[in-house]
């Protein structure tokens, strides 16, 4: 991690959560600067990558000045590496999707927002169909708490093509709008503070691990962290003086 890195804006981590979505297991770090950086590379415009939302959000910072920033968040719990075979790809830690999650909700209240402006009356719902299960209720959550029943005709033609369990839950919205229900605000209020509490990170330090040979703890840095993630490596099982020894015994 460069030490001289400083913490990015709330603004910036949410930008590149953002950039990581329509990649996750499919791109690695430098996908994921690209898409930031607005790049016209063949492999983003075919993946269409530049209809991301967060295109060319970086785009008067050089490549590898992104690249350090994608590596702050993979350092502080944002994201994660995962292999593929051998091939490095980007990851939601818990935290970083539990943002995402809550941002892209808000990103469709948006666009309905704008459909109802535009007198938008017959939208084709099967984008929502297959999306992740949490994202969409969350997305009910939202919308039922706005109580805007000019909603109601997207709803109603949603619930036409989607799952069954999904149905259900777009029924109680629909019920909870006609009705006028209450806002559960302190459920809100709780959903705020936890996404505010998330937005902090989780500063890398040093673990401590015990070793399954000697039993004593030993120490696994940070920059040890780091390469063993960048390697695809789990964490280490043995101490250094241990793996020494093992070492000897093998080449005796």
């Amino acid at each position: 991690m460069n030490e001289n890195m400083n913490r990015l804006t709330v603004e910036e981590i949410k930008a590149i959560l953002r950039g990581a979505d329509p990649i996750i297991m499919e791109g690695g770090r430098t996908l994921l600067a690209k898409i930031l950086k607005g790049s016209r590379e063949k492999k983003v415009l075919q993946l269409e990558l530049d209809t991301c939302p967060v295109y060319g959000y970086f785009k008067s910072k050089k490549l590898d000045d992104i690249m350090e920033k994608i590596d702050w968040m993979i350092d502080y719990d944002f994201l994660d590496v995962e292999y593929r075979g051998k091939l490095p790809m980007i990851i939601f830690t818990e935290r970083g999707w539990q943002i995402e999650c809550d941002q892209y909700a808000d990103e469709l209240i948006r666009e309905w927002k704008e459909w109802v402006n535009q007198g938008k009356q017959d939208p084709d719902m099967v984008y929502l169909k297959d999306r992740n299960r949490e994202l969409i209720l969350l997305f009910l959550d939202k919308v039922r708490e706005t109580g805007n029943k000019s909603f109601i005709p997207y709803l109603k033609l949603w619930e036409q093509i989607d799952y069954k369990k999904v149905r259900e839950a777009i029924r109680r919205t629909i019920t909870a709008l006609e009705d006028n229900e209450p806002v559960d605000e302190q459920r809100m209020q709780e959903r705020n503070e936890s996404i505010n509490e998330a937005l902090k990170g989780s500063a890398p330090q040093d673990l401590l691990l015990k070793c399954w040979d000697c039993g004593n703890r030993f120490s696994f840095t940070i920059s040890e962290q780091q390469y063993f993630k960048q390697k695809g490596f789990q964490l280490p099982k043995t101490c250094k003086k241990c793996r020494n020894k093992r070492r000897e015994l093998y080449y005796m």
